[in-house]
């Protein structure tokens, strides 16, 4: 009897655990990793989280860039509710944002003199030294 006790404990006790991917990163797959870790909740400090956030799996850019994994807020039509835009703060690592808020001055000082272009779906970009576009803060 001892023995199916101590099994049902074990079952269950290891459930309770995180679920991790071979990078180390917690698997969002699993209902204990979204509670643990906030994915695919509205979990946020700033006020203009309406969505959730998600995890964004480490990629690597066309350049060879690797770029770690992270929580990000999820995709919009402006970016003052994103972890990287001055006044908010990311609940993930505590780093306060840098970026410009869309329409603020401080947009005005990004481009470098560049013609700024407005995208069919209102984001804004100059095209750098080599014919890329960089996306830039809203600029009013």
């Amino acid at each position: 009897m001892k023995k199916v006790y101590f099994l049902g404990f074990l079952l269950f006790s290891s459930a309770s655990f995180a679920q991790y991917k071979k990078d180390g990163t917690p698997d969002m797959r699993y209902k204990e990793n979204k509670e643990m870790y906030g994915g695919y909740s509205t979990k946020s400090t700033n006020n203009y989280n309406y969505g959730g956030d998600t995890y964004q799996s480490g990629y690597s850019k066309s350049n060879g860039t690797y770029v770690d994994g992270h929580y990000k807020t999820k995709s919009n039509e402006t970016n003052w509710d994103n972890y990287s835009t001055k006044g908010n703060t990311n609940i993930y690592n505590g780093t306060s944002g840098s970026r410009a808020r869309d329409y603020s001055v401080d947009a005005l000082n990004y481009g470098g003199g560049n013609t700024i272009n407005t995208g069919p779906s209102g984001g804004q970009y100059y095209y750098n030294s080599n014919g890329n576009k960089t996306y830039v803060p809203k600029q009013p």
